[in-house]
């Protein structure tokens, strides 16, 4: 699934992710954020690059547990998985090739993990 511009509904529960196979970039923001606004089109491109990359768009903000779990404070987060585990994360970012060195990080772990059995993205 490539990048999604829309906030899920239902946000995944952590144990899901926790237990993620494969790369998963998880964003946390509200559709009323100047700041994710800005960062909606650096986000697609970058991903377009990286069909495999799972893209969950989260709304955050209070009572929301999955967020607070992250660590979230600032809008928007983008927290980089590679099979349940945070390889990177980046906070407002503001150009599109601190968004490709995370996506790298977690291609670097990929290959690290190549040939494990269940290298397939799912949450």
């Amino acid at each position: 699934m490539p990048y999604s511009a829309t906030h899920l509904e239902t946000p995944p529960a952590r144990e899901a992710l926790d237990h993620s196979r494969g790369p998963v970039l998880l964003e946390f923001g509200t559709p009323w954020c100047g700041h994710c606004a800005r960062a909606q089109p650096l986000l697609e491109a970058a991903l377009a690059a990286h069909p495999g990359v799972l893209h969950l768009n989260v709304e955050d903000g209070p009572g929301r547990r999955l967020g607070r779990s992250f660590g979230v404070k600032l809008w928007p987060t983008l927290v980089f998985l590679r099979d349940g585990a945070e390889v990177a994360r980046l906070v407002r970012p503001h150009d599109r090739a601190a968004i490709e060195e995370a996506l790298a990080q977690m291609d670097a772990q990929s290959s690290s993990s190549a040939g494990s059995p269940g290298n397939n993205t799912s949450v």
